[in-house]
């Protein structure tokens, strides 16, 4: 199989959409993240994906934290922003919570510090133990086969 036909298939599999962020320094860095878990209920462990290509990893590998931020349907200017498909600059206003940056209004913010990574292929696999949470209601902002989603009354991807 080529690398196309496995993107597409992994498209396929709906998820939501998450902005993870840390502070490193007195610089604030992002990146969107659909690739996000949980791992565990006890101990409460989430886990990210992130693509060597990224500076996350070595802000992540620094600072031994992180946050994520569970968009709303909303906030697709936010997940373009912190993708990299809009190149304006922008001010983002941060939520601090738990002495993290995290992204206002979004339906969950977590705070984490690494737990354990793991090297997998060409990204490595943070494994996050949660240290706290803050949830808001509303609907998620979905991606599906490459395209933002959201929820139609509550029932599915349209």
């Amino acid at each position: 199989m080529d690398d196309q036909t496995f993107r597409k298939a992994m498209g396929k599999f709906a998820t939501g959409v998450t902005v993870v962020t840390t502070q490193f320094g007195e610089e604030i860095h992002g990146m969107t993240a659909n690739a996000f878990m949980s791992v565990s209920l006890n101990p409460k462990l989430v886990l990210i994906s992130i693509d060597h290509k990224a500076n996350m990893i070595d802000y992540i590998n620094n600072t031994g934290k992180f946050a994520i931020s569970i968009l709303n349907e909303g906030q697709k200017d936010i997940s373009a922003y912190f993708a990299g498909q809009n190149q304006e600059s922008r001010e983002i206003d941060f939520n601090w919570f738990n002495d993290m940056p995290t992204i206002k209004e979004s339906l969950a913010n977590l705070t984490c510090e690494v737990h354990d990574s793991v090297v997998a292929g060409d990204h490595t696999l943070y494994i996050g133990k949660v240290t706290d949470i803050k949830i808001t209601d509303g609907e998620p902002l979905a991606f599906y086969e490459g395209k933002y989603r959201q929820m139609q009354n509550g029932a599915g991807v349209n």
